[in-house]
């Protein structure tokens, strides 16, 4: 997987907290601004990972699929 996502990390009184402009729902935070990076990553890779699986389950089994970079 080779995407490019916009994120915005604020500062706490204690924690980061990171969003993804291009996927609303996904967000991390961490003590650390490293650990909200990967956490906010991981987040992002499980929503897309879900998604796949969500749509993939009501394709019938003779479509076409093929894996593009973008």
């Amino acid at each position: 997987m080779d995407y490019r996502f916009n994120a915005i990390f604020e500062k706490g009184e204690k924690y980061y907290i990171g969003y993804c402009l291009e996927i609303p729902e996904a967000n991390g935070q961490g003590e650390t601004l490293e650990e909200c990076k990967k956490n906010l990553i991981e987040a992002i890779k499980l929503i897309l990972e879900d998604r796949k699986e969500g749509i993939l389950k009501y394709l019938d089994k003779d479509v076409i699929r093929e894996e593009i970079l973008v």
